[in-house]
């Protein structure tokens, strides 16, 4: 009872002191005439109230507001923007300050995205230009010596007036020129691995630019009108077209960033296989039954394999910008706290990222 009394003080409309003051026995006595007089009293505040309601009978009907649901628990909800405001609108200094690894969000007081891509694209540029610099020259170094010996042995070969030694020349020089080969093919390899990071370092680069422009069109141009689906998903025909008519540069760019890694990953694995294919076929002349030709074979279909997923990858983000534009399009005048990326796996594709604010 007592449970019952607190909940209905807490929920009740009437003052709860007096419906508990009712409950346990103690409400005020009323006399017979005042008890009247209050009736009379509450029957004729009832009819002054009903009678404008009669007159109102009929619902006022409001329009709903563009990007409003109509429901209040929806319309109430707390908008979370990607894009925080900001005091520095100059278009100029911003893209300016873009051409510095992650400038332009610092400018614009974006600094854990600046320092993402700071971090990012410093870490691509050390192993591009130096680290993948320093692995080629001391891959040369080591192969000096065996292409010395090649020499060498080639000479003795040239040179030789008998057939015995002539053979035990050429098995030398086979040793060695193998040892060459197989630095060639490391060279080869991590050759691959830059030009394909290289790609991946412009287009990130491309995507802060992207992205930077953005935040400055967001803070000075946002807006939440509609927009046509199908002409979104027209204008995604054309690779981040359908972005761009959303006005989201930063997907846009994400977009960008991926093609151009998958097309150039597409290319130097390519070229992989056109250079394994020619050692294959070389050494099928010389012994297609070694471990080397078995070795080479596995090559070739490891880059076959890289050079399709890159093909599917690329694929799948140019079908992805196109739903992203068609769902961007059709809640362009709702607000949404869930965020899509697309980002770089610098082991090989893309991966998507989704995250929801609550």
């Amino acid at each position: 009872m007592a449970l019952w009394v607190l909940c209905v003080s807490l929920f009740a409309e009437t003052p709860a002191p007096a419906v508990a003051d009712s409950l346990q026995g103690n409400a005020p006595v009323v006399a017979p005439a005042e008890a009247s007089s209050v009736a009379e009293d509450d029957s004729s505040d009832d009819v002054s109230r009903d009678e404008p309601a009669e007159e109102d009978s009929e619902p006022v009907m409001t329009p709903l507001v563009k990007g409003k649901t109509g429901i209040v628990a929806i319309d109430t909800l707390p908008v979370n923007e990607w894009d925080i405001p900001t005091k520095r609108n100059s278009l100029l200094h911003a893209m300016l300050f873009s051409l510095l690894p992650g400038g332009g969000q610092y400018y614009t007081e974006h600094y854990v995205r600046g320092g993402f891509l700071t971090g990012i694209e410093g870490l691509l540029i050390y192993d591009i230009f130096f680290n993948r610099s320093f692995q080629r020259d001391r891959l040369l170094d080591r192969a000096r010596p065996f292409q010395d010996s090649v020499r060498y042995f080639t000479s003795k070969i040239l040179n030789s007036p008998t057939r015995d030694s002539i053979g035990a020349y050429h098995a030398k020089r086979l040793e060695f020129l193998e040892r060459v080969r197989a630095q060639s093919d490391k060279k080869m390899e991590q050759e691959d691995v830059r030009k394909a990071e290289l790609a991946w370092l412009i287009g990130i680069h491309l995507y802060g630019m992207f992205d930077t422009f953005g935040i400055w069109f967001n803070n000075n141009h946002r807006s939440t009108e509609y927009r046509d689906m199908k002409t979104a998903v027209l204008w995604g025909l054309l690779p981040g077209g359908g972005q761009i008519f959303n006005r989201d540069f930063g997907k846009a760019g994400l977009v960008y960033m991926g093609i151009l890694g998958a097309a150039a990953s597409v290319s130097t694995s390519q070229n992989m296989v056109r250079y394994y294919l020619d050692r294959k076929h070389l050494i099928e002349k010389e012994s297609p039954n070694s471990e080397e030709y078995e070795r080479i074979s596995e090559r070739v279909t490891y880059y076959r394999k890289n050079r399709n997923t890159y093909i599917w990858g690329g694929v799948l983000i140019y079908l992805y910008s196109i739903a992203d534009a068609a769902v961007d399009a059709l809640l362009s005048d709702f607000d949404s706290p869930l965020h899509l990326a697309l980002l770089p796996n610098f082991d090989g594709g893309a991966q998507a990222v989704a995250t929801f604010d609550f």
